[in-house]
């Protein structure tokens, strides 16, 4: 007799299915299965009422038709914009040649041939390269690649105040925020250090020998686009190389041309012992994350037989399609002039902001970053807004109290359609990170948009963002 029976099959979605979702079975479905905490703050914001069609260039089109400029840029993830054509290409070859995606048991060309145009790429001896899938996965590799290279008497990580570098335990480990943290047991051996004060971390160097790694961001994106003065980079290699001390640049928001160059390091005339690397690396069509290490370090840890595997191949680290998007990313970054139109564009679009901070400086506190990674910074207006406009606020969302970026970056949606990011560190922030291809019109677009708004002043602002918010759905 036959016992075996027969699998029924559950009732699924099929692609087909999900693309014909409308708003509300996808705020159903996204309430129900995957974050309804996260839902009250996209609706919050109005972002609840957007569902994304398609993306071209520097666009989103939602279901409606309606065309969304985008300067928010998946926190950095898009240098070639949204489904460059040139990348779709090689993706749509890829697929059709059926060559293969998983080659752990042999050797990947794809995978050889990334990791080649990366050590071209950076500087030094930067040139031996970890493929993973995203950033935190590329910092914990550095982490523990600088920490075999240490060994346990050197181990303890040095970090910056206000630091983001993922949420990985490890990573979180030296990310400064007791929120994300969240009273997760998390590494121990670690310490904190002012970002950008080279006297503390000389102190700190000096006075405590178990420190054998550093990580910093080159440019801290969730603190709200934070860098720090040249000099403070030169004395951060000096320092590191006097106490035999592994720097590690997180460049997986700053890197891939953002900030006018490649790498954020290039410049002020320094170069890392190791440097990871995430987001816009995928092309904006795949999650690809790289550590760079220089030559000695990687192979004092992983250079013998017998320590090769310790920390590696992942299974999904360097999968053929990943690497293929990755390669041409790479050279459509260079072949169209990204990198330089990064450095031009950021700058005429920080001096136009520095304009309207001058014509707002009641509204607007700063204007800062380098190239297409710039902070708006509003002043703190908690205090100050007058009671009733405080009261209702309150009552809407205490989170977002006196949060002036917060309403401005829902009314730009709403009323001018355009998108714009936040910081996890400083609510009066509003991060621009617009793809590497934007243009001076598009620029010009979003900063009349922001001046038309900001000429309402801070009541009426607050009055619109409160009248949308409490509206119906």
């Amino acid at each position: 007799m036959n016992h075996a029976t027969e699998t029924r099959k559950p009732s699924l979605l099929t692609v087909e299915d999900a693309k014909q979702m409308s708003v509300a079975d996808t705020a159903e479905a996204f309430n129900h299965h995957m974050n309804p905490g996260q839902y009250h703050f996209l609706k919050l914001l109005g972002f609840h009422e957007v569902l994304i069609d398609s993306a071209e260039g520097m666009y989103y089109t939602d279901r409606n038709g309606r065309k969304i400029l985008d300067f928010f840029g998946g926190f950095g993830s898009l240098a070639c914009g949204h489904n460059h054509p040139r990348i779709l290409a090689a993706r749509k070859q890829f697929q059709e040649e059926l060559r293969h995606e998983i080659a752990i048991a042999f050797m990947s060309q794809y995978a050889a041939a990334l990791s080649s145009n990366l050590a071209s790429i950076a500087p030094e001896d930067l040139d031996m390269v970890f493929l993973g899938s995203t950033g935190s996965e590329a910092v914990e590799a550095a982490l523990k690649l600088a920490e075999q290279v240490q060994g346990p008497e050197r181990a303890k990580i040095a970090y910056a105040t206000h630091s983001f570098h993922g949420k990985t335990r490890g990573a979180l480990s030296v990310t400064d925020s007791e929120f994300y943290q969240s009273g997760f047991h998390l590494i121990e051996n670690r310490v904190r250090v002012p970002f950008g004060d080279a006297a503390a971390l000389e102190s700190l160097l000096a006075g405590d020998t178990a420190v054998g790694i550093l990580i910093l961001e080159t440019v801290q994106g969730g603190a709200g686009i934070v860098g720090a003065e040249p000099g403070y980079w030169t004395e951060v290699r000096r320092l590191c190389d006097r106490y035999k001390v592994i720097w590690i640049a997180d460049e997986v928001q700053c890197g891939v041309g953002r900030t006018g160059k490649f790498f954020a390091f290039e410049h002020f005339g320094v170069c890392p012992d190791i440097v990871t690397l995430a987001k816009s690396l995928g092309g904006g069509k795949t999650a690809m994350g790289a550590m760079i290490a220089r030559r000695p370090l990687y192979m004092k840890a992983y250079g013998d037989p017998k320590t090769a595997l310790i920390h590696g191949p992942a299974t999904f680290g360097g999968i053929g399609e990943a690497c293929c998007t990755a390669i041409e990313a790479l050279n459509v970054l260079y072949d169209e002039n990204l990198v330089e139109n990064s450095a031009l564009s950021g700058a005429y679009l920080l001096e136009r902001l520095q304009q309207v901070q001058e014509k707002y400086p009641k509204i607007l506190k700063e204007v800062r970053g380098q190239g297409l990674m710039l902070g708006i910074e509003f002043q703190d207006f908690s205090q100050t807004l007058v009671p009733g406009l405080k009261q209702l606020v309150s009552v809407l969302d205490n989170r977002l109290k006196g949060s002036l970026c917060g309403f401005v970056g829902s009314l730009l949606l709403r009323k001018y359609d355009i998108l714009v990011a936040f910081t996890e560190y400083n609510r009066n922030v509003i991060r621009l990170e617009p793809p590497l291809i934007v243009s001076r019109e598009q620029i010009d677009t979003f900063v009349n948009a922001l001046d038309d708004l900001l000429s309402r002043g801070v009541t009426r602002i607050v009055a619109d963002y409160a009248r949308n918010a409490i509206r119906p759905g």
